[in-house]
């Protein structure tokens, strides 16, 4: 009865020794690098021999067989018996430890110097009547507009501004990184406010002068139309011959389902439009021209998720320039392992050669 009771007392202390060692294994692995990782194949000889300590220990015992458990369970206790495996469950702790302190954790301090090469963007958006258009939903300017933040926010390192025009043009937001300003500005974007009809030239031209002083490595205007030019001074064409010689790429959509769509067609006393099914007049072969003179690209969106398409394409079109330079720094942090691991050792020790040396 005591030989197995002192083999079970002897195996849970070796236990809580190989969880204690766990322990620290794990708290050094979330918070350190280790500069020597394959050291921690020690840690198996420290196991191995913590196994042999316990097969020799069970071969020196005499063995009692009897039949009841609870005999085993409820039997007298002696504190010295159970307190006098400590020594060695100590030993191979600090064994373990010292192991995982031969493994060199190491923490690390690490900073990036990062340089961006930003792209200048202006989207110059048609607000004209036609926008109201129902064939996206809800109509064409609010598909644009939310779209349009979406691509925004997915491009925080550029200067992105924003020109919208009808019959005349205006900037309603300079070139800025400020997006949350930006996007306010865009989402507050109605149509009515101008002159009417679709002056797509003008709202070239005013994009373009936008990034006339621009010093980005790459200035792209995003045109944005489903109409043809009918009003302005300035011809779409003209406008593009200004863009290719300040090196502006032009990405031009339009916009629109193919045949008919439910437009405005006239408006009631109270200011209510009145629809009607009438014919899309878009003139692609005047922004293909545009965007081929440019160096640019025509897409055609003639619904919600080919329009979110088209942004996603221009987005890969056109990626941010990222210079990262990374520093690192390290620090030893053995030491307090290697304290922790001699100390168990040395606690061990004292204990097993005085207050438990003349345990039986």
């Amino acid at each position: 009865m005591r030989a197995d009771r002192d083999r079970l007392v002897d195996l849970l202390w070796l236990a809580l020794a190989a969880a204690g060692v766990a322990a620290v294994w794990v708290l050094m692995d979330q918070r350190y690098d280790l500069a020597h990782p394959s050291v921690l194949w020690a840690l198996g000889v420290v196991f191995l021999l913590a196994l042999l300590h316990l097969l020799r220990a069970t071969k020196r015992s005499a063995r009692i067989p009897l039949p009841t458990l609870p005999a085993f369970v409820n039997g007298p206790v002696d504190i010295r018996a159970m307190v006098r495996p400590l020594p060695q469950a100590l030993g191979f702790a600090g064994l373990g430890v010292l192991v995982l302190a031969m493994a060199r954790p190491q923490s690390r301090d690490s900073w990036q110097d990062v340089v961006r090469e930003g792209i200048d963007i202006v989207i110059a958006l048609d607000v004209s009547g036609s926008m109201l258009a129902k064939d996206l939903r809800p109509d064409r300017l609010e598909a644009s507009k939310r779209v349009g933040i979406d691509f925004i926010e997915a491009r925080p390192n550029d200067r992105i501004g924003l020109v919208v025009y009808e019959g005349e043009a205006f900037t309603q937001c300079p070139l800025t990184t400020d997006h949350r300003v930006l996007k306010e500005l865009f989402a507050g974007t109605k149509s009515g406010l101008l002159e009417g009809g679709t002056a797509i030239g003008m709202g070239l031209a005013t994009a373009v002068s936008r990034l006339r002083e621009s010093e980005a490595k790459s200035k792209v205007v995003i045109l944005l139309t489903d109409g043809v030019n009918n009003m302005g001074t300035m011809q779409p064409l003209d406008a593009a011959q200004i863009a290719e010689g300040l090196g502006i790429r032009v990405y031009a959509i339009g916009v629109g389902t193919r045949g008919k769509a439910l437009s405005p067609v006239a408006r009631y006393p109270n200011g209510q439009f009145k629809y009607d099914y009438v014919d899309v007049d878009l003139d692609e072969p005047m922004l293909e021209q545009v965007a081929e003179m440019t160096g640019g690209r025509y897409f055609r969106a003639t619904d919600e998720r080919k329009l979110k398409d088209i942004y996603q394409e221009i987005d890969r079109l056109e990626k941010t320039r990222m210079k990262v330079t990374e520093y690192s720094q390290r620090h030893e942090e053995y030491f307090p392992f290697a304290a922790l691991g001699a100390g168990l050792l040395v606690f061990g020790l004292l204990l097993d050669r005085s207050l438990l040396r003349n345990m039986a």
